[in-house]
This record gives structure tokens, sequence and C-alpha cells, in this order.
């Protein structure tokens, strides 16, 4: 189960000064990567952070835009470069290949949460948490609420939980048969996945981490129990919506259930995959990454 949640840093900490800065290293180069990598640069001394290392599938997108001492061309040497945390956020595979060595050496954590709906792989990286002392941290990223759903849950009192994400056909990169089904969504409001989230997670890695996210934050249901909706909508060019539905337990002389949901419009480029509120999201989660020993960790 996850352990307490780190809500309790503020929106723009300044740490005290101490004899070393915390290196970080990013894993992945792409649009949130590269917000990542300028934030360490610009605010990173102050906040007592230094950038260890950048890698990236195809290095030569570094050239240029990373110092050559910062590249990291394998990530085999992690090890080396005496790194405090690994931030991935580059695909769900990286923390399925390479999870277990960052956690050896390292708090890690883990931009794309869908690669924990592989239960083998959960299984993995909590247990390489516990045994190296390290903390497996999984981020907010676009869902809202997500201290009182794991409170309700660590309570017993969690019956029902419901992700619904709303985007562009343009912003969705899906693989099997959501690929087919999103070919017909062009001209009108279409449901591609309704069900578990553990089933969807494989079939959409990029686009379902707020969901994974959800279902890190309320153990008792887990991936099997946590409903995800998958839509396309062409009439949100520029914003993703994220809604979020809570049940809890039957109370009062009618036997009504308490219920909770929210609705979160989050700007984003056109057919772009990440909304703009989510990279100020990992950055405050990455301040919070500050190493809780051998758990797991929602931030």
């Amino acid at each position: 189960m996850l352990h307490q949640p780190c809500w309790d840093i503020p929106k723009s900490p300044r740490m005290s000064a101490g004899p070393r800065r915390r290196r970080v290293g990013i894993v992945g180069f792409g649009h949130l990567g590269q917000y990542l990598v300028q934030r360490l640069q610009d605010d990173g001394l102050q906040l007592g952070l230094e950038l260890a290392f950048v890698w990236n599938r195809d290095s030569r997108k570094l050239q240029g835009q990373v110092p050559s001492t910062l590249q990291l061309l394998d990530l085999a040497g992690v090890p080396q470069r005496a790194v405090d945390l690994v931030i991935e956020v580059a695909h769900p595979c990286i923390a399925q290949e390479h999870g277990e060595a960052f956690l050896a050496h390292a708090d890690f954590m883990v931009g794309s949460p869908t690669a924990l709906a592989d239960h083998a792989t959960e299984t993995r990286l909590r247990e390489a948490a516990r045994r190296g002392g390290h903390t497996l941290y999984v981020p907010r990223g676009a869902l809202w609420g997500g201290e009182d759903i794991q409170r309700m849950d660590d309570r017993g009192m969690l019956q029902g939980l419901k992700v619904t994400m709303l985007k562009h056909p343009d912003s969705f990169r899906l693989q099997g048969e959501l690929q087919v089904r999103l070919q017909g969504a062009q001209a009108m409001r279409t449901v591609l996945y309704q069900g578990p989230v553990r089933e969807l997670c494989p079939l959409a890695p990029n686009n379902v981490n707020t969901m994974a996210a959800a279902c890190m934050a309320a153990p008792s249901l887990g991936f099997d129990q946590v409903q995800g909706c998958l839509i396309a909508d062409p009439s949100l060019p520029d914003c993703h919506v994220v809604e979020v539905e809570v049940t809890g337990p039957t109370s009062g002389p009618g036997g009504q259930a308490f219920t909770v949901t929210s609705s979160r419009r989050n700007p984003a480029f056109p057919g772009a995959v990440t909304g703009s509120a989510t990279f100020v999201a990992f950055w405050s989660s990455l301040l919070a990454c500050q190493g809780h020993g051998g758990c797991v960790r929602l931030c």
C-alpha cells in the first residue's frame, strides 16, 4: 500500500543550504523532459538540486541542447553518475526494463505509471524499493483530489472510483483495437474504452497515466476495480478534460451513497499528449521527492 502522500510541499519551496545538492537524472527528452531539464538548470541550485544527467532514446536530440558532460548514452551508466533521484518521462518500458536497477541506487519517480498496470512490474518495483531502501514515487500528474481519494482508501471508505478522460482525437497515441476505433472518431464524439484501467493501460500507455495514478492512490481497488473511460471529442481542440467520480459508503436515513465528482479542464496545444498544467504539476512532484525510505509514495 502507498504510504503518506507528498502533499505538504509548498508550491515554491526553498530548501535550506546543505553540504550536498540532491542530484537528479532525467530519462526522456520530449516536451516534459525538456521542461524539467530547463527548470533544473534555471532554479535547481537555489533549491538544493543539481542536474546529474539527461538520457534520450535518440541521443542526437540532446546535441546542442544539453552539455556533453550531462549526456548519458547508456542507462547502464546511471550508478556512475552518483544520482539521488531518477525521473522517467519517456515510456512505460523504461520502468519495466530499468526500474529495478534505478531503485538499487536511487529514488525513482515513474512518470509513466501505466507501467505499473503490469502486475509483475509493480511487484518487482515495490520489492526493489523495499530491498534498496529507496522510494518509488508516483506523480499525481493531472489527477485532481488524489489526497482525498487516498485518505478515503486508507480509512476503508472508498467504494468506487472512475476516471473519464476526454481529448481531441489528435491528442491520442493508441494501440491495437483502440487505434482502429480512433479512426472513426474524427467527426463525432466517440467512447473509445470503458472498463477496468488495467486492460486500458497497454492500449493507451501515453494517454492514461492519470488513471494509473488514481489506481495507485486507491490500492484497495487497484487497476482491476478502478474504472476508466476514454473519449475522443473533436470539439476539444485546445484542452484535455479529466473527470473523477468518487463513491463512498452509504449513510443517512435514505441509504444514499457519499459521492464527489470533479471536472478539470487542462489547456493544451492542438495534438499535444500532455496538457499545459501538467508540466507544473510534474515540477511540484519532483520537488516533493526528498527520499522517504523503501516504500511507494504518491507525490
